[in-house]
């Protein structure tokens, strides 16, 4: 194998020479530059990292740590960073919460004992100490999708809350009254801002959201189809359930499927985070999708910036909606959306009138009609 001395000889330069051009510094001309290269290609040189982040005090490694890897939406931000990472020429080394704040701190502390140079984190709850003490210790952090209010480290997130208020208003477009969700965890910032904008978007059209109507999940498949089989067991069940993560949309499906019953015909189903499975589904579920490619990608630029001494800015990236057939959609207001995790072009669906411009309180419960959506 090739050394730098090799490279030296064959460029006829120095080796001082040859460790400039490699550590991209301004100070060597262009055609010292050029020399090195073509040396370093002919030769098949390549630097030795580790000799390299000893001298520097940099490995050019970032830390990822992810909720659920399990999770469509999660794989997908990780590939993502890996692609923007390599792209700025930094690897990428990843770990697997697995919803489990223990395990979040163990994959940290690790990747901290590795001395990355910057550490990406979508948090699992908003009181871990040792991601506390890292980020007061000036440890360069991203937090993506979550994040841990009060902590002064920048934030790259989606607006859930917007997409939310489209989500109800498209509901209350389509009829629905009775509207119930499976809210993820309360510790996360994902958690509790979607339950919240949940209810707000039904208060401003007056429809209330009873406790019998919200769920505690944990952003996993099987809390899904728990709470839905609680919704499915009430005297009145909702005519909507609105999962707050994909996983528990597909548990919820699990458990209206296995009494029998059918969407949207006997109860509509909606989801944050749209996947691929989606779009397979019978019918398609309509959902609102994040931008999780240009999320990741913004993460690794925001987190770059931070390591190299340029200032780093939190970010926030609109979600949208996207309508299928799920909630009583007919197929020809509603075709099948194709999946896509970045915003399109295409036209808006129709929005109803805005809340304002409801005449009165909104109809209790029981002068609802029930048509098309009987009861279990």
């Amino acid at each position: 194998m090739a050394s730098i001395k090799d490279v030296a000889a064959e460029a006829g330069v120095s080796v001082a020479t040859v460790s400039r051009v490699l550590n991209d510094h301004p100070s060597v001309s262009s055609d010292a530059r050029t020399r090195v290269l073509r040396a370093v290609a002919a030769l098949g040189y390549r630097p030795n990292a580790v000799a390299r982040s000893l001298r520097t005090d940099q490995t050019r490694t970032l830390g990822l740590v992810i909720s659920d890897v399990l999770n469509p939406y999660f794989t997908e931000l990780a590939r993502s960073v890996e692609e923007e990472a390599r792209a700025l020429g930094y690897s990428v080394i990843i770990g697997n919460a697995d919803e489990r704040p223990d395990l979040q701190d163990h994959h940290v502390r690790t990747l901290l004992d590795r001395r990355i140079d910057g550490l990406l984190v979508s948090p699992t709850d908003g009181g871990s100490p040792l991601m506390l003490d890292a980020a007061r210790a000036g440890t360069p952090m991203v937090f993506v999708d979550r994040w841990i209010p009060g902590v002064d480290v920048p934030v790259v997130r989606a607006d859930g809350q917007s997409a939310v208020r489209d989500l109800v208003a498209h509901l209350y477009g389509l009829g629905h009254r009775r509207l119930a969700i499976i809210a993820g965890p309360a510790a996360t910032t994902t958690g509790s801002e979607r339950v919240q904008a949940f209810r707000e978007a039904l208060a401003a059209y007056g429809l209330p959201l009873p406790d019998v109507y919200t769920g505690q999940g944990d952003f996993q498949a099987e809390s899904g189809r728990r709470v839905t089989e609680g919704f499915l067991d009430l005297p009145e069940p909702p005519e909507v359930v609105f999962a707050a993560d994909n996983l528990m949309a597909l548990g919820a499906l699990d458990a209206i499927r296995a009494r029998g019953l059918r969407v949207p015909d006997d109860i509509a189903l909606a989801a944050f985070d749209d996947i691929p499975w989606f779009v397979h589904t019978d019918p398609p579920v309509t959902a609102v999708a994040q931008p999780t490619g240009e999320l990741g990608r913004a993460a690794v630029r925001a987190l770059v910036d931070r390591i190299e001494g340029r200032p780093p800015q939190s970010v926030t990236l609109p979600a949208r909606l996207v309508v299928r057939r799920s909630c009583g959609e007919t197929p020809e207001a509603a075709p099948e959306a194709p999946y896509s995790p970045e915003p399109s072009h295409s036209p808006e669906p129709p929005r109803p009138p805005a809340p304002q411009a409801v005449p009165g309180p909104a109809p209790a419960v029981t002068e609802v009609p029930a048509t098309n959506r009987s009861k279990p």
